[in-house]
């Protein structure tokens, strides 16, 4: 019989090698795979920009997925709990939405375990965007990280068929 867990309670799997992420009902913790790094953000409000998928050719890349789960914070309310001496940065400046132009996409990896961490694009001052699989707690997952819209979605593979009821976009949603 296949286990369940209440989608209405807190969720920390067995998941990577740290085990004291947390959430309240307004922040939560995301931890890279080896627990070297990890980052606090607002779970609601003004610091939460927006959730949402991607299937750009350099998401998938990156991630090597054929799509990422993402959320925008507002940099004013990310806060490293600890290792951000430990991020190595690789910055892009072709990009599939820019181009080769002065658009830059700076990637932040952990340097032990090679978690991406987030992302912080010229095209989007102000603001990080993370991923959702770096979030300790599994419920936000489903709840408040739902995505709310997904985008480039003529990239996205023929066997994949995107995420019920959200706004579909077929380039990019914010540029």
């Amino acid at each position: 019989m296949a286990a369940t867990f209440d989608k209405t309670k807190s969720n920390f799997p067995l998941a990577g090698i740290a085990r004291d992420g947390w959430s309240t009902e307004d922040e939560a913790t995301a931890t890279c795979f080896c627990g070297a790094v990890q980052l606090s953000f607002p779970t609601q409000g003004e610091g939460l920009v927006d959730t949402f998928i991607c299937n750009c050719a350099d998401c998938r890349k990156i991630t090597a997925s054929m799509f990422v789960s993402n959320f925008t914070i507002a940099d004013t309310h990310l806060k490293h709990v600890r290792g951000q001496d430990n991020l190595k940065v690789f910055k892009q400046t072709y990009t599939v939405g820019g181009g080769n132009t002065s658009r830059t996409m700076a990637n932040h990896f952990c340097s032990t375990c090679g978690t991406l961490m987030y992302r912080v694009g010229s095209a989007f001052p102000g603001m990080s965007i993370l991923r959702i699989g770096t979030v300790d707690d599994f419920h936000l997952h489903e709840s408040k990280l739902f995505p709310q819209y997904e985008q480039f979605t003529k990239s996205r593979v023929s066997w994949l068929h995107g995420v019920e009821g959200v706004k579909q976009v077929e380039g990019s949603y914010g540029t």
